[in-house]
């Protein structure tokens, strides 16, 4: 089978940096199923993982995440899904990538992908989708259908992939979303997503939130910087809020006042812990993409595809992780077909 892959960890300007690369293809077994991989998308995990570093891998390594397409054969403990389904997830950090024609992926962590998207809109979705769900309705103390209602939520970061989706769910948690944006392409694409307020994360946040009417916030995630925005998020969170984060700091954060004297709630969200763990409950990532699946085709939730940059190969691989370190794009970048 065809597939993208890396033996060396390098600068994404270096031609070897992503390679085209012929593997064996894989054979399903337990709870596996073997997808035939359609489309992927590149998020900043895949950009993280292959930075530069003097590690040498030696067999090909091949990255990747997000993917959608159709199940090709299954396990013998497989039970939610068939030969011929349609699906969409965001993998196991601790197996090969989806970066590859034909995929191993346990069915628990698999969803039904959305009959209303093409491939490439589908796998727009699954990494970012888990992400702010698991974030704001499980490490949360906020319930997916009512739990924002009379409560404000600061987004930083809301064009990004994950802010995308935060923004869609959080409105629809009834919350009074106010996200960060500075372009005025991505605070125009923050409104779309359904912000009630967008503020320019390059300036003071307290003034500007000040300036609309907030004093405080209830609640808030960090999916940018998690040291830069530590001290404005202490101040400007209300006593007994909650923060979200994604981001791992660079060094020790000061966890005293204010978020001691104010009882702010902190809370990780790292979105591979239940298949790499395989805890009691990892099928709970299968539900949310059923869920998410369910509300994108009942026009409740739009996706957050906005470019395919061509065919699967390194080459296109390679530029997607360019723009994407560029910290400059908007929603989701993806790759489609062979």
């Amino acid at each position: 089978m065809k597939a993208v892959a890396l033996t060396r960890y390098l600068p994404i300007d270096d031609p070897q940096s992503l390679v085209d690369v012929e593997l064996p293809a894989p054979t399903a077994g337990g709870h596996d199923l073997l997808v035939r991989v359609e489309a992927i998308s590149v998020n900043p995990v895949d950009t993280k993982v292959r930075s530069p570093k003097p590690q040498v891998e030696a067999q090909p390594r091949v990255l990747g995440f997000d993917a959608a397409g159709v199940v090709e054969a299954v396990g013998e403990d497989v039970t939610r899904f068939k030969v011929g389904d349609r699906v969409y997830y965001a993998g196991d950090i601790t197996r090969p990538g989806t970066n590859s024609e034909l995929h191993l992926v346990d069915e628990r962590i698999v969803g039904a992908a959305p009959a209303s998207l093409s491939a490439a809109q589908a796998a727009a979705l699954p990494l970012t989708a888990i992400t702010a769900w698991e974030l704001l309705f499980q490490r949360m103390p906020f319930d997916a259908d009512n739990g924002g209602r009379g409560k404000s939520l600061l987004i930083i970061a809301g064009a990004g992939g994950v802010g995308s989706i935060a923004i869609q769910i959080a409105k629809r948690a009834g919350f009074n979303v106010i996200a960060t944006a500075s372009r005025s392409e991505s605070v125009e694409w923050c409104r779309q997503m359904g912000a009630d307020h967008v503020i320019d994360h390059r300036q003071p946040l307290a003034s500007q939130l000040k300036a609309l009417g907030f004093e405080q916030v209830d609640a808030a995630l960090n999916l940018a910087d998690t040291d830069r925005y530590w001290e404005t998020l202490g101040e400007v969170l209300a006593p007994q809020g909650h923060v979200g984060l994604i981001v791992e700091p660079s060094g020790a954060l000061k966890i005293g006042d204010p978020y001691k004297a104010k009882c702010i709630g902190i809370h990780w969200e790292m979105m591979f812990s239940r298949p790499r763990f395989k805890t009691p409950d990892m099928v709970e990532q299968g539900k949310i993409l059923d869920r998410v699946a369910q509300l994108i085709d009942a026009g409740e939730l739009k996706g957050t595809h906005t470019e395919t940059l061509g065919k699967i190969d390194a080459a296109n691989m390679r530029e997607t992780h360019r723009r994407l370190e560029s910290g400059t794009t908007i929603g989701k970048l993806v790759l489609a077909g062979w």
